[in-house]
């Protein structure tokens, strides 16, 4: 089970506390007390199982047609593990991850800021 409260920091802003707001058999979701940020925890299992980690992101800011009005706006980052129900080990999936995660990371997140800009 996550930890009670998750933390993130989104920068520029310091990290803000997630208190776990609702648990259920196989899920779990943390909310800031604003609302404006959650982390929600997933798995299924089947044929196949599959876990899933996601953050969302909300905010207000104003609308670039209209400068006066102020719009609400989201965006949403999943990550999915989809895996067989044996064969990989739980050391062995982590493993994958983290080398996914570098390559992404990698030189100050070259690749994350490829991908963002549409390029493939």
């Amino acid at each position: 089970m996550f930890t009670d409260p998750q933390s993130v920091t989104i920068a520029p802003a310091s990290a803000v506390s997630l208190p776990r707001t609702s648990s259920g058999e196989s899920t779990g979701q943390f909310t800031t007390a604003d609302g404006n940020i959650a982390i929600s925890v997933a798995h299924a299992n089947g044929k196949r199982v599959r876990r899933t980690i996601k953050i969302v992101h909300r905010k207000v800011t104003p609308d670039p047609l209209f400068p006066s009005q102020n719009t609400p706006y989201s965006m949403s980052f999943y990550m999915v593990v989809d895996v067989p129900p044996v064969g990989y080990s739980v050391a062995e999936q982590k493993a994958v991850i983290d080398g996914f995660l570098a390559n992404l990371q990698a030189t100050s997140g070259a690749n994350i800021t490829k991908y963002l800009g549409g390029e493939n």
